[in-house]
């Protein structure tokens, strides 16, 4: 039993951020219902390496929820979707706009059936707005966003994150977010809401300190030439000898110096936040002291060490 326990929702949403929020809100305790088209249903069922019929994808964001087909283009099925939300009273989708709409499922509609209802659409660039129509993907909302423009290294194109950080943390956050409020809300009031989750609005929330120093000062804040992208010594990436990474994250003068006296360098520790070529030297110093032990002889080393150095690993 989970803290959501009694709250029900029905979830006609595909893919990954959709899916994603439901999820979280099923892990709490949510009873989640998977409503699908008896056509394609949701094709992540299809996408990657399968366990019998359904894919390892579609079953990572999908666990803890039932499923049933149902075709809303058909009176009959339109008439069972509004027997549900007497009782499944949460709605997720990510249709493009104006879909549920056109389908007579829009927030006017249920309302009429459900004052309570909560209707949150998932959407990459919001219910309105000139982009409203267009497609994307999490590449595209974190492109327009500012997101993609400051991953990498200086003078490098772009790097694609190895997540999907619109599609998880803008749109199935940000979602899950959105509805335990409107639950609040409802709980107080007796109403329901529509709730419009915009994936390029979460991106640009994201970019707030970026933002306040650039408003500021007015200087652009530049891919790999920040304090959290590598710009200088204490936050950066390094190699190891047997080709695996580190990653030090000592910005604090007192991180900064345990580090410098675990690898048996006090002379580099005023250095930490040089400017210049002196800056770029220092990098390449720290990076060919470490590339002299493995990942793991460093780990051992940095074991009992305060200083924010940390093993980059994989699923393995």
């Amino acid at each position: 039993m989970g803290l959501l326990n009694g709250q029900k929702m029905l979830d006609l949403s595909r893919l990954l951020p959709g899916p994603y929020s439901s999820l979280l809100l099923a892990d709490l305790g949510m009873e989640v219902l998977k409503i699908e088209d008896l056509e394609m249903g949701d094709y992540m069922r299809k996408m990657g390496p399968a366990r019998k019929e359904d894919s390892a994808y579609f079953l990572a964001v999908n666990r803890n929820k039932k499923s049933m087909t149902l075709n809303l283009k058909r009176k009959e099925g339109k008439e069972i979707f509004f027997r549900l939300i007497d009782t499944y009273d949460v709605i997720l989708e990510s249709f493009r706009p104006g879909v549920m709409d056109r389908l007579g499922l829009g927030y006017e509609d249920l309302k009429k059936g459900n004052p309570r209802v909560i209707l949150a659409s998932l959407s990459g660039y919001g219910q309105d707005g000139p982009y409203r129509e267009r497609s994307g993907h999490d590449i595209n909302y974190i492109g327009l966003g500012g997101v993609l423009d400051l991953m990498g290294r200086k003078d490098d194109l772009p790097v694609i994150p190895g997540v999907q950080i619109a599609d998880l943390g803008a749109g199935g956050m940000m979602s899950a977010i959105a509805i335990l409020a409107a639950i609040i809300h409802r709980g107080k009031t007796g109403e329901g809401q529509h709730l419009d989750v915009s994936m390029l609005d979460g991106v640009i929330s994201w970019l707030s300190i970026h933002a306040a120093k650039y408003f500021l000062d007015g200087e652009l804040p530049k891919r790999g030439e920040t304090h959290l992208t590598g710009r200088y010594a204490c936050y950066h990436v390094y190699e190891t000898k047997d080709g695996r990474y580190l990653s030090l994250g000592a910005l604090e003068p007192k991180f900064w110096k345990n580090f410098c006296e675990v690898i048996g360098r006090k002379d580099l520790i005023h250095k930490q936040y040089v400017e210049g070529k002196e800056r770029g030297r220092l990098i390449q110093e720290v990076q060919k002291i470490l590339r002299m032990k493995t990942q793991k002889e460093w780990v051992d080393v940095f074991k009992n060490a305060d200083a924010c150095c940390e093993p980059i690993l994989n699923l393995e």
